[in-house]
């Protein structure tokens, strides 16, 4: 009876700087299978009256295919037909969810995944009508509350990267989900997302999603998230 042998490439492909050898698992077509930037981490902290911020979360993000396709449109000015975003997109709004833990425990966060195009339980963030919110949806659907479903950003800071000769290839995003926001509910992902502009914008297209252990928002608390995204 002959037997099947199942064989795998693996090719030990030599770089020149930080990382001197590189395993790389490659399919078919020679194409290399792993993890490329641009990449990130976010940071949650919670403010107190008094200015003071406690960190409550250091977790990685994961920047999902459809925000990497919107990258590449942007970078070269030209539309690809075939993906939801427009080379007019850019980075530009953020938005909370209840989505990111397994339903038995709410402190055990599901990772996300490269075809992730959306939080998996959005929140309504605020009802109020303000040049800081977007993204308005009646109740129904995937959309428990009418309202807005997602805040434009405090900040944006560019900075060095100083394990790359200091270029500047980190933007610090930050933005606050305050006292008045998604109260009552327990946040468990995040996402930044692109449109076609600040105020007013549509086609909002996730961009990066992170998951985190439950954190219950009250009317006492403020939280800040900062986002540092790596090029």
């Amino acid at each position: 009876m002959d037997k099947k042998i199942s064989t795998i490439k693996i090719e030990a492909t030599d770089f020149y700087g930080d990382n001197c050898l590189k395993d790389q698992v490659v399919g078919s077509g020679n194409r290399a299978i792993g993890n490329r930037r641009p990449e990130g981490r976010v940071h949650i902290f919670e403010e107190g009256e008094d200015g003071s911020k406690r960190k409550l979360i250091h977790k990685s993000n994961l920047v999902v295919y459809v925000g990497r396709e919107m990258l590449v449109q942007r970078a070269m000015n030209i539309n690809n037909s075939l993906v939801s975003s427009t080379h007019n997109d850019f980075i530009s709004w953020f938005g909370v969810g209840e989505g990111g833990v397994r339903p038995a425990d709410p402190l055990d966060p599901t990772p996300p995944i490269n075809n992730d195009t959306d939080l998996y339980a959005p929140l309504m963030i605020n009802d109020t009508t303000s040049v800081v919110y977007g993204d308005y949806h009646t109740a129904g659907g995937v959309y428990p509350e009418t309202g807005f479903y997602k805040k434009s950003f405090d900040e944006v800071l560019f900075e060095p990267d100083n394990l790359n000769d200091d270029a500047y290839l980190i933007a610090k995003i930050t933005t606050t989900i305050g006292v008045l926001d998604v109260n009552g509910k327990q946040l468990s992902e995040a996402g930044l997302f692109s449109a076609n502009g600040n105020i007013p914008a549509s086609n909002f297209t996730l961009f990066a999603r992170v998951t985190y252990p439950s954190l219950i928002k009250t009317t006492e608390r403020r939280l800040i998230f900062v986002w540092y995204l790596y090029f």
